[in-house]
Formats: C-alpha cells, structure tokens, sequence
C-alpha cells in the first residue's frame, strides 16, 4: 500500500457507540422504574391521605351515631341535662368528619352516598351547627331513630365501597411493583445482553487483526520473511496492517537485492578466485621454478585462505539456489547410524586440532531414514562445525540418534550436544536465519550466519524440524528430526 488507508469505522467510534448503547439502555431503565415508582408513590399517598382518613373519618361518625342514639335515650328516660351535651358533642363530632370527608370524596366511589348524607343532615339539622338549649324543657333538635339508622347504614355501606378502593389500590400497587420489577430486570437483562454482545463484537474485530499481525510478526521472527497479511477491517488495527504489509514488501524487496547482489558477486568473485587458487598450487608444486621454506609456508597460508573463500562461497551460492527453488533433494532409504560415523570421521581433524572429544550415541535396531545422504551429510556437519567452534578445548561433543514418536508415526531424532557459552533464549528463533550470528561472539568466531540458514531448508525439504535447546553458560543441543523410511513389503 502506497499511502494510509482511510478509516471509516475506527476503534474509538465502536467504543462509543457500544457504551452508549449500553447507557442509553440503563438510562432508559431506570427512567421506567422512576416512572412506576412515581405512580406507586401517588397511589400509596391516596391510600394513606385519602383512603384511610375517610375510612378513620367513618368510623369516628358511626360512633357519633351512636353516641346521639344513646344520648337522646338516656336523656328521653332520666331527663339529664348533661345528655344534651354529649348529644351536642357527638353532634359537633359527626358534623366535623363529614365536613372533612366532603372534602375527599371527589373521585371515590361513595361520593354519591356522602352527597346523599349531607343532604340528609342538612334537611334534618338545617343550621348545621345547632346547639341544644340546656335549660330544663328546652326544645332540642332529636334526630329519629330510623335516620340515624339510615344514616348508619350509608355510611357502612361508604366504608365498604372506601375498602373496596383500598384494596383496588393495594392491588394497583403491587402490580405496578411487579412491572417496575419486570422492567428493571428485562433492562438490566438487555443491558447486559448488549454488553456482552458489544464485548464479544470488540473482541472479534480487535482479534482478527491482531491474530493476523501476531501470524506476520512469527513468520518474520521465524523464518525472516512475512507474505501480505490479510487486512480484515477498516479501523486503526487495519491501518497498522497495511504499514505492516509495506513494510514486509520493503523487506522482502531488499532481501531479494541482496540476495541477488550476493548471487552476482558470488559468481563473479568465483572465476578470479580459481584462477588465483591454480597460480599458488602451480607456484607450491614449483612448476613456476625452485621455492623456499618461508615462500612455501606463505603459500600454504594462502591456499587456506583461499580454501576458506572458496566454501564461503558455495554458501552463498547455495543459499540463491534455495531462494529460487533450485534446491533438489532425492530422498532415498539410508543406515542412519553410517551417516553420523561418516560425519565424525570427516570432522574428526578439527576436533582434534582443538582438543575436543566426539562420542556417537547410536540406538541399535534403528530403522532406516528417508534422505538425500549428501544434504543431510552437510547438515550433520554444519552442526558439528559450530559444536566444534563454540565448545573450549578439552570439552566433549555428544551425537544422538534415537527414535521419537511424533503426529502418529515414528521419526528419527538427530541431536549435537556441545559444552559452549550457551545461546540467549531471545536470540534461539532468530539463529536460523540467514546473515544471523548470536550477539556474544560475533567478534570470536569466523562465519557470515548461513550455515544454520541452509541446514533449516535442507530438513525442512525432508519434511523435518530444526531446532535448539540452550542455556546461557550450559552449552547447547542443536537437532532435526527426519521421516523413517517405508516398509519394504514385496
């Protein structure tokens, strides 16, 4: 990608609308419970300003009734004048509540029967507030018994129609307590729903991007080269996608100039280098004429040298070979216990020119492997050089052949145990690649870091694993495994 691409729906935009969602949510929640609450607040304030006082009001005028009643029978047999006074009372009493009830009785269903009250009482006791005279032989306003009786059973009958409201608004009450319940668990329901959906969507869309980052990080920490990634969204994680896949193709176009600039050097480098290597063989045979002691040993140097040019590079020639496919193996059944005997025997002058000792640890009645023996030869003794390079002198060089049971079938194990300095386990993924040599000895050690580069696609040809296990201070254990080879059945 040339140029950053266009976010449309970025990170903070889902965050936002997600949380918002959510709040919008809870908000409206909560203003629906608010809601039912304010009606359950009403209703119990009717039930307990209204309600009950009219119920309290009727009962304390019932027993008005009552008191009248039986005043005006105590008075109408003993003719005491303090009768007329509890008359009068009881009276002022009936009067004072029924006052009060009026006031309440708008919207409740005895309104007519209070309405029918009021008249009575004011057609018996038209000045509503009358006094009986105390004197002996006053005329007192005695209300007939059937009235009050009729009275009474009005007013029973407005209790009644007053509880039958009550409980009509209990009734109210708790079912408006049940839908405030309802609603606040279905909101708090859908709340969480949303989250939960919100958090399943962000983690999807930020995983995505991020597994596909993760696989171009590995494939670069791994193998040294990452393919385009797939941008999977058009957010900030798609963005960092795209400088990812600019960056790769930066990397692998400057890999693909060096390694073409190597190619081309290596194969120009190479006619000259012949031609030099022949003139000092021709000058060290004296074929040029008579050569001293010191001439010779100036020319053997410089044989070696030249030897050491020479192997650098068919490396680098090898590793073009590779890089374009041209890597032939012919896999082809072999005694893995004589490939490990003809590699030690080759390597055994190194080993000893640095005092270090070799043993070979072959399990009897290994099957036979399935390789190309030239290639996994080279790999075997890449191995072994760089055992015999990093350990001191005087250590000790352990090869291992042993069978391992890997994805249900049976493979061979090779494995090279050395007593170096040991490898950093930050450094241990970057080792195979190509050009890498570990940080504490690159100063010490001759080498350009492709040995271990060339012996990773070898195997991997073979269709086995490279690896390394290594402590700092512990040395290392550097092993591949390969394919055993089929059964012959005819």
């Amino acid at each position: 990608m040339g140029e950053a691409m266009k976010i449309r729906f970025g990170i903070i935009l889902k965050l936002f609308f997600w949380y918002f969602a959510i709040i919008f949510i809870s908000y409206g929640t909560i203003v629906v419970f608010f809601t039912y609450i304010q009606q359950i607040m009403k209703v119990s304030d009717a039930i307990v300003n209204k309600r009950y006082r009219i119920s309290s009001n009727s009962k304390r005028m019932i027993d008005s009734l009552f008191t009248m009643e039986e005043s005006e029978k105590r008075y109408d047999v003993l003719k005491r004048s303090e009768y007329i006074g509890y008359f009068a009372s009881a009276q002022k009493e009936y009067e004072s509540n029924l006052s009060e009830i009026l006031q309440l009785r708008a919207d409740t269903e005895a309104a007519k029967t209070w309405e029918e009250l009021y008249q009575s009482y004011r057609a018996h006791l038209p000045e509503f507030d009358v006094t009986p005279q105390g004197e002996e032989g006053a005329q007192v306003p005695w209300i007939d018994e059937a009235v009050i009786n009729d009275w009474m059973q009005k007013i029973s009958s407005a209790r009644a129609a007053n509880e039958r409201e009550v409980e009509a608004s209990m009734v109210g009450l708790h079912r408006r307590g049940q839908m405030a319940l309802q609603w606040g668990l279905v909101g708090a329901g859908i709340s969480i729903l949303v989250g939960l959906i919100g958090i399943f969507f962000l983690t999807h869309s930020m995983n995505r991007p991020l597994r596909e980052l993760r696989r171009g990080i590995r494939s670069i920490s791994h193998e040294g080269v990452s393919e385009p990634i797939r941008i999977v969204s058009q957010d900030e994680f798609g963005e960092l996608a795209g400088a990812f896949n600019d960056m790769a193709a930066r990397l692998r176009e400057e890999d693909r100039i060096r390694s073409d600039f190597i190619s081309m050097l290596s194969h120009e480098i190479r006619t000259p280098l012949t031609s030099i290597r022949e003139s000092v063989n021709l000058i060290a045979e004296e074929v040029m004429g008579a050569i001293n002691d010191r001439q010779r040993r100036f020319l053997e140097i410089a044989s070696l040298e030249l030897e050491r040019i020479s192997n650098l590079l068919n490396h680098l020639m090898q590793v073009s070979r590779i890089e374009v496919g041209a890597l032939k193996i012919m896999p082809h059944p072999m005694d893995p216990g004589e490939l490990v005997k003809e590699s030690l025997y080759r390597i055994l002058p190194a080993a000893e020119a640095k005092g270090v000792a070799m043993q070979a640890q072959v399990e009897p009645g290994l099957p036979q492997a399935m390789g190309d023996h030239a290639h996994l030869q080279q790999v075997l003794l890449n191995l072994l050089g760089n055992a015999i390079k990093f350990s001191p002198p005087g250590g000790e060089i352990t090869v291992r052949v042993e069978p391992v049971a890997a994805e249900g079938s049976i493979w061979l194990k090779y494995s090279v145990k050395d007593g170096g300095p040991g490898i950093a386990e930050e450094e241990q993924s970057l080792i195979f690649h190509k050009y890498y040599r570990v940080s504490g000895v690159r100063d010490q050690v001759d080498g350009v870091g492709l040995g271990l580069s060339i012996s990773k696609h070898i195997v991997e040809a073979h269709g086995g694993t490279i690896w390394v296990e290594s402590q700092i201070g512990q040395g290392s254990t550097f092993g591949f495994t390969l394919p055993v080879a089929p059964e012959d059945k005819g």
